[in-house]
């Protein structure tokens, strides 16, 4: 029964959040549904499992979300974002109508731009592009997926997302880690991903089939806005990345803090500093890139900073919220005694294979549930992270490696149609599930299938 109770409390909070309705209210309820099978009681359950495991994820990562939001806001109110965009378009033309919005997509997501952020960003120049060059409007949304959802995001050794950060606390690395097999997935996803959508783009053309007839959400684009220069507005962009390279591999190394760090009032753990230090170095980087986006367009932003700060804010506690109730559901599960059985299948401990195999398969199975690159990674590494670890050093695999594999297999399966990314952006693009999300899931099965490739690599030739 306590199986039973499990599985189906994951595909209702699926059902519920691929119709519309808020996982914030149903994660609760599905998860006592399941503690019910269980024979467990439901308001300790709620209040002693669900609400502090809620709570820790929101206590460590609420400032990235945080500023990670107002930083997008920033650059969108400033019209650095815009700039950016609209540049690269203009240069590389209709001809190149898939690389300027995967480019475009991939360059804002890389700087630390929200990906919902930069969906709103690229949509107006890569709609009016795929316009001017016929192609079918229903591919921008997977366009814009291969630029934002997938090497930018975990991939790209330095991603400032928060796909690329939660790693840090598990294994105690930075926002680098593991550079060439990060660069090596980046290069697969990339060239696969434009291979694919190119031949699209020609069995449409083939077709007959050009960019179509819409109404819903066509875009405006206001040529007498006022832009920053396109090379101004990736200061912002470049300063949150420097920074952060900075301070973790050359400043924050040669700090010995565990003097005072790990007494009364802070009491942090002796083997937690190298990560929190990590998490302290991508605060700072967000806060100067925040006060370079604001300071690029006075006149402008002088108008929207309230805008910009506050809807930033506004989002951020959404996206926050949204994640930590799904954490907060994949930890209810995770008490429950049945879950042991599916653990040792997910996780795959002890199986004798490899510990990226094993990691790489549980992190895609639980992001792919929770419709959260985040919430599935978090909950997959509370649960199997130390074992991992342990695992990893047995076999002589670096903790870099490990970090890099769960980063970029968060990104692969959580883009099932109740992901609120995917929502989100077929609802700027005006388009439906029906339409347009067969070419996002095929970018989806481009990133996760690199990631099982590198591994088979890294199996064969070593490399870290």
């Amino acid at each position: 029964m306590g199986v039973i109770g499990i599985l189906l409390a994951l595909g209702l909070l699926m059902f519920m959040a691929y119709r519309g309705y808020s996982v914030i209210f149903f994660a609760p309820v599905f998860a006592l549904m399941a503690a019910l099978f269980a024979g467990m009681s439901i308001m300790p359950t709620y209040t002693e499992v669900f609400l502090p495991s809620m709570a820790n994820f929101i206590k460590a990562y609420f400032p990235f979300f945080l500023l990670g939001a107002v930083f997008g806001k920033a650059m969108e109110e400033s019209g650095a974002a815009q700039s950016i965009a609209k540049a690269i378009v203009s240069k590389l033309g209709s001809r190149q109508a898939l690389l300027a919005v995967v480019l475009a997509s991939g360059i804002l997501t890389y700087g630390g731009v929200s990906v919902f952020v930069v969906a709103f960003a690229v949509y107006p120049f890569g709609a009016s592009l795929f316009k001017e060059a016929n192609i079918p409007k229903r591919l921008l949304p997977g366009t814009i997926a291969l630029g934002a959802f997938s090497f930018a995001m975990d991939a790209l050794p330095g991603t400032p997302q928060i796909q690329n950060s939660i790693p840090m606390k598990y294994f105690n690395t930075d926002l680098f880690a593991a550079p060439v097999f990060g660069l090596l997935g980046t290069l697969i996803i990339f060239l696969t991903g434009m291979l694919y959508l190119d031949w699209r783009k020609r069995r449409a053309n083939s077709a007959g089939e050009g960019y179509g007839a819409h109404t819903l959400n066509e875009p405006e684009i206001d040529t007498n806005a006022q832009l920053p220069s396109a090379w101004l507005s990736l200061v912002p962009l470049a300063s949150v990345l420097v920074t952060t390279l900075i301070l973790q591999k050359i400043v924050f190394p040669k700090w010995d803090i565990s003097s005072w760090v790990t007494k009364a009032p802070y009491n942090l753990p002796e083997t937690g500093i190298i990560g929190t230090m990590n998490n302290w170095a991508l605060i700072i980087a967000l806060v100067l890139g925040i006060a370079l986006a604001l300071a690029l367009n006075p006149n402008r932003i002088k108008i929207n900073i309230n805008k910009a700060i506050n809807a930033g804010a506004l989002g951020s506690l959404l996206a926050t919220m949204n994640t930590g109730a799904e954490v907060g559901f994949g930890n209810v599960v995770k008490s429950l005694p049945s879950f042991k059985e599916i653990a040792q299948t997910v996780g795959g401990i002890n199986s004798g294979g490899s510990p990226l195999l094993a990691e790489a398969v549980s992190v895609n199975v639980l992001a792919g549930i929770t419709g959260s690159a985040s919430g599935g990674m978090s909950i997959a590494l509370e649960v199997f992270g130390k074992q991992y670890l342990e695992w990893g050093n047995k076999v002589g695999l670096s903790p870099e490696t490990l970090h890099r594999v769960a980063a970029m297999a968060s990104g692969g399966m959580d883009t099932l149609p109740h992901n609120g990314g995917i929502i989100t952006l077929l609802g700027i693009a005006g388009l439906t599930h029906k339409q347009a999300y067969k070419d996002i899931f095929a970018v989806t099965l481009i990133k996760t299938g690199t990631v099982f490739v590198l591994i088979l690599l890294q199996s064969i030739f070593g490399f870290i």
